[in-house]
């Protein structure tokens, strides 16, 4: 599988006065659909920490097109960007429930080791899984 989707409802506490939700609560939603697209996939993010494997975002970048109010209903949209080597990379759209585009944005993390906070290999366990 190369994506996966989930949908929320925005909590009052994500927003500002004006029921707008905050630009930096964007982040914690694409984690949301990562750890969902691993999910899907069989793979538990949690087992992944416990084995020693830590995913770092290395980069971030987030375009807004428009924002997503108090009480929304937005659909995450998750994909694979490429077959990962030492770096994994996912695309996301963020949807609101009448279909608007809210955001597109990009990370790229890197798997590493806890004991040695070096980079490594992606893990064959989850290469075997994907179907990029």
């Amino acid at each position: 599988m190369d994506f996966n989707k989930i949908s929320f409802r925005v909590r009052y506490g994500e927003t500002d006065q004006m029921g707008v939700v905050y630009h930096g609560n964007y982040p914690q939603y694409l984690e949301m659909g990562r750890v969902e697209w691993l999910r899907s996939i069989g793979i538990s993010y949690k087992t992944m920490e416990e084995n020693g494997i830590m995913l770092p975002v290395i980069s971030l970048n987030i375009n807004y097109k428009k924002p997503a109010l108090y009480d929304d209903l937005l659909t995450v949209t998750t994909r694979i960007h490429k077959r990962p080597l030492v770096r994994i990379e996912f695309d996301y759209e963020i949807l609101n429930e009448a279909n608007e585009l809210l955001i597109e944005a990009n990370t790229v993390l890197a798997f590493m080791d806890s004991k040695t906070n070096r980079p490594i290999k992606c893990p064959d366990y989850i290469l075997d899984k994907l179907n990029v």
